[in-house]
């Protein structure tokens, strides 16, 4: 996948997600994951517009 903005607000990337995400060690659920991420990227904490494909990026990453 390209390195696509998934939270204009924040102007935070495919890849920003997935660097934040391996930065944490223990994957617990994509919930738990998503509110890590946010602590990070501060994603989905303007329009939280994109809230729901953060949350399906994390999935994909977490499941690959």
């Amino acid at each position: 996948m390209e390195n696509k903005v998934i939270c204009h607000c924040m102007n935070v990337s495919y890849a920003d997600i997935e660097k934040a995400l391996h930065e944490h060690q223990v994957f617990t659920d994509v919930e738990r994951e998503f509110e890590e991420i946010q602590k990070v990227t501060h994603c989905s904490t303007g329009c939280g517009g994109c809230h729901d494909e953060i949350l399906g990026v994390i999935s994909e990453i977490m499941s690959k």
